[in-house]
């Protein structure tokens, strides 16, 4: 199974509505820790890329995704920007001239955003931020390329592998970004941004079992 050009638009626009719908849970969950504005700049953010890509006419993948990361950051505010804008402009270039997203294209992809994200913003595993989400994403998509699992399988491992990451943040104390100046008042609050990354995947995997449906 993959998703074609279209349906990787149908995914990013499920992205937009369920950081719409988690906006709220998000500011939540940065007020104890951050600024209170992620879900406020992810939610724009997406509604930006929603318009681009709308108005938009792609040829491939890499192209898409290019846009999805120059409009997240000219218009998504705080860290948010330019770590998610640097993913998905890492993630083109890894799916120029693809017309198709596959399992073993998507860990390639996605494996490339995360370099993208570390070597801008310097974090590690128990950092308490999107890496402790993302990074076991990642490992779970490259072991399910080397098994060679269909994308939506793909996706349903890496989605849990997420969520175990996301709530593996709750204990931490933060060493990077705005939650580190609480020290330890930071642990017992779970990260926003490894939050932002389990909800994108998670929107991404339903439209993969949508389009499989």
């Amino acid at each position: 199974m993959k998703l074609d050009i279209q349906g990787v638009i149908k995914a990013l626009d499920a992205v937009g509505r369920s950081l719409a719908e988690n906006k709220d849970y998000l500011t939540e969950l940065d007020s104890a820790i951050g600024d209170a504005d992620h879900g406020i700049n992810m939610n724009r953010g997406f509604q930006k890329v929603h318009d681009r890509l709308t108005a938009g006419s792609y040829a491939d993948l890499g192209a898409v995704l290019k846009d999805v990361g120059m409009t997240l950051m000219g218009s998504v505010g705080g860290a948010s920007g330019p770590l998610y804008g640097t993913m998905f402009m890492k993630m083109s270039s890894r799916l120029a001239g693809r017309e198709e997203l596959d399992t073993p294209s998507l860990a390639e992809a996605v494996e490339e955003g995360l370099k993208g994200i570390v070597a801008l913003g310097r974090a590690n595993l128990q950092d308490k931020t999107m890496v402790d989400s993302l990074t076991p994403a990642v490992e779970a998509l490259k072991r399910a390329a080397s098994e060679g699992l269909p994308l939506e399988a793909a996706l349903e491992s890496a989605v849990e592998a997420a969520r175990t990451g996301m709530e593996s943040t709750i204990p931490l104390v933060a060493r990077k970004g705005r939650a580190s100046y609480l020290g330890e008042r930071s642990a017992g609050h779970q990260d926003p941004g490894a939050t932002s990354v389990f909800l994108i995947l998670s929107a991404i995997l339903e439209t993969a079992r949508e389009e499989t449906a």
